[in-house]
């Protein structure tokens, strides 16, 4: 059996295929980014999703695409860290860039852009994914990513720079006091997620004229420093993976246009169009 799993920062998503590639279970667990969450909490929450407990015996592959997993000593993590859980598996750890290059690959060479939780950019010609920019994380990075917009929303709201109409909404939704906000800022080991999840408040409302304006800002922050680095966007489609694009996608072509680029496909969950990409690619040469 086959594993392959799309390790974001808030969730990751597991498919099991037989060795035909036929799927047998698709199942979630929390996010698995090792900058995020504790290492020994990684095992125990694998061993406590009861639909994969079935499987622990059986599997022979995991393919895991996760983010923070960029960097190798997060990868070595993630690796000791699911193995403890598969003992019979052959455990292959890579960042989530490569998933997303998968995922949305039309056969053509592309920019492939993250914009989940997180927010990530790299170029991929059909085999190799190159990376000209470091991702530099939910504090100084992520622009126009959940965890981004999350932030300026929770920003203009305690500096009052929200409109009466959505100041007064969010303070009845959220009831969200300074005391609280910190202690989530700085002590819940999550808390990138944590912010992500205000981005909700924005979807709900984004066609207001003063998100229409936030969310574009944001994401013009994002392809001006993530996506215009790359020479290769000025001739190639820019394709898009995750939650925020897919929400926002109006509003990320017509901040895309100000920079005359072309954006392709835009998928919110990649893992039924990366698993297609293992069924095509990868599992035959097993």
């Amino acid at each position: 059996m086959i594993a392959i799993v799309d390790g974001g920062s808030t969730k990751c998503d597991w498919v099991i295929l037989e060795n035909d590639g036929t799927e047998v279970l698709k199942t979630e667990t929390i996010g698995f980014n090792p900058n995020i969450i504790k290492a020994e909490l990684i095992a125990p929450e694998i061993e406590n999703n009861q639909a994969l407990s079935k499987f622990h015996d059986y599997i022979e592959n995991i393919f895991f695409y996760g983010s923070g997993c960029g960097i190798p000593e997060n990868r070595l993590i993630v690796e000791r860290e699911i193995q403890k859980v598969f003992l019979n598996a052959q455990v292959n750890i890579k960042e989530d860039l490569l998933a997303a290059a998968y995922a949305a690959y039309r056969g053509v060479p592309a920019i492939v852009c993250i914009l989940g939780t997180g927010s990530n950019a790299c170029y991929f010609d059909g085999e190799k994914v190159k990376t000209e920019l470091p991702s530099l994380g939910f504090l100084i990075g992520d622009e126009g990513s959940g965890s981004a917009l999350g932030k300026q929303l929770v920003r203009h709201y305690f500096m009052k720079k929200l409109p009466p109409d959505l100041h007064q909404q969010f303070t009845e939704i959220y009831q969200l006091n300074i005391d609280d906000l910190l202690k989530n800022m700085y002590h819940n080991p999550r808390a990138n997620a944590y912010m992500a999840d205000f981005t909700r408040f924005i979807v709900d409302r984004k066609t207001h004229p003063y998100f229409q304006n936030f969310i574009y800002k944001e994401l013009k922050n994002f392809l001006e420093f993530q996506v215009m680095p790359y020479e290769e966007c000025r001739q190639s489609e820019v394709n898009f993976i995750g939650s925020i694009a897919y929400f926002f996608e109006d509003i990320l072509r017509a901040a895309a246009s100000d920079f005359h680029l072309k954006i392709g496909t835009v998928v919110q969950k990649p893992i039924e169009s990366l698993v297609n990409y293992h069924r095509d690619y990868i599992i035959p040469k097993l």
